[in-house]
């Protein structure tokens, strides 16, 4: 068994669709980055490749490459668990929470679950995903910016 842990945060962009857990959310902005900027498939491909020891998400999708410039993030998350699986692994869980104080995400987040789910072949209820404010504190308080953490065991 092998636990790993992911970090990952955007800056709010005008111009920009908002993309988080594979779906796209109607927003007013959308988030900076060099792919489509999902914050949450980042971090939880983080943690898979930590817990893999396989390095980061930046070292195998490099923020300098072309070939990565507006990819969609579930692409990533589907060549992650190909690595995954290929050093021997096997997901058990993911814990995964996103901090926003806007937009509102509950709603969001079944749709979230079975997109992650089915991009990963794993059950829907071995994908949790929650989401919290900071209480107005901090560059997400601000409303700058969205960041989320995700923990994975891998087996």
């Amino acid at each position: 068994m092998r636990i790993g842990f992911g970090y990952d945060v955007h800056a709010f962009a005008e111009g920009r669709e908002l993309w988080l857990g594979g779906i796209r959310i109607d927003y007013q902005y959308g988030l900076q980055g060099h792919s489509d900027a999902d914050v949450l498939i980042h971090a939880v491909c983080d943690a898979l490749l930590g817990a893999a020891n396989l390095r980061d998400i930046g070292h195998h999708f490099p923020d300098t490459s072309d070939a990565y410039k507006d990819i969609d993030s579930k692409i990533i998350l589907k060549e992650t668990m190909r690595l995954v699986r290929e050093a021997g692994y096997e997901l058990c869980n993911i814990d995964s929470t996103i901090v926003a104080e806007q937009p509102k995400l509950n709603p969001y987040i079944p749709e979230m679950q079975q997109v992650l789910a089915d991009i990963m072949s794993v059950a829907v209820g071995d994908v949790s995903i929650k989401a919290t404010t900071t209480e107005k504190l901090g560059f997400t308080g601000r409303g700058e910016g969205i960041s989320a953490y995700a923990v994975v065991l891998l087996k």
